[in-house]
């Protein structure tokens, strides 16, 4: 079975899906014959790839609401977070993304994707680490896995790996996704935003049973698990 999850480590319901998906993966008796690839999908692609912007002023710019607005936001999604046993900082930096997927194109080539990703994550929203910074960049990849020459071949070279990632993003909008996360199951299921894990497991099974068929939706998107191009939104904003 393969599942391939569209994702921007920028948003914070694919960090909280994505272990949510994990909790469903674990449940499903067949775990071991599933294999997973993650893909790239920019939230923001006019986003500043150096120094970024703080996150709550980001959110307060986008949404139009005040500092405090945000904050509560903030923490409305830290609360779900925290429901997954995450950790998660709201003093982190908004910025572009892009290099970021190329390097986990990189760690797809050489087998630590699963673990770049997630080293990506812990970086960026549980230890506000800023992501805009290459010698951040590179000491996370290597710490991944990643040969150091490699890393750095790929952050001195912008055309490393960019066709890659742009493929990816085009074919996240053919297969109909608004926003991130989006979970694709062997081609026939679709899974938008951060479902409970109860969600993917059933979803799983069904597919393991299930003949071939065309790709449709599974449930309703929920709105406060879900990055578009809008942002992310969040209950009660």
């Amino acid at each position: 079975m393969h599942v391939e999850i569209w994702s921007d480590i920028a948003c914070p319901w694919c960090y909280i899906g994505k272990a949510r998906f994990e909790a469903g993966l674990a449940a499903f008796a067949q775990r071991d014959d599933v294999e997973v690839v993650h893909r790239s999908f920019e939230l923001d692609p006019e986003a500043p790839a150096a120094a970024g912007i703080p996150v709550l002023d980001m959110l307060a710019t986008k949404y139009g609401v005040s500092r405090a607005q945000a904050e509560a936001m903030e923490a409305r999604v830290a609360d779900a977070a925290a429901g997954e046993g995450l950790d998660y900082r709201s003093d982190r930096i908004h910025g572009n993304t892009f290099d970021l997927h190329r390097l986990l194109h990189l760690g797809r080539a050489h087998g630590v994707q699963e673990a770049l990703l997630d080293a990506f994550y812990r970086a960026n929203f549980a230890e506000a680490r800023p992501l805009g910074d290459p010698a951040v960049l590179r000491g996370i990849a290597v710490g991944a896995g990643l040969p150091a020459e490699e890393v750095a071949r790929v952050l001195a070279d912008p055309e490393a790996y960019a066709q890659e990632v742009r493929a990816e993003e085009r074919e996240a909008a053919e297969l109909g996704a608004t926003g991130v996360p989006f979970f694709v199951i062997d081609r026939r299921y679709g899974i938008s935003g951060g479902q409970p894990a109860e969600v993917f497991r059933e979803t799983l099974e069904r597919a393991h049973t299930d003949g071939a068929g065309k790709l449709q939706a599974v449930g309703e998107a929920d709105e406060a698990g879900l990055c578009g191009d809008d942002g992310c939104a969040v209950p009660g904003k």
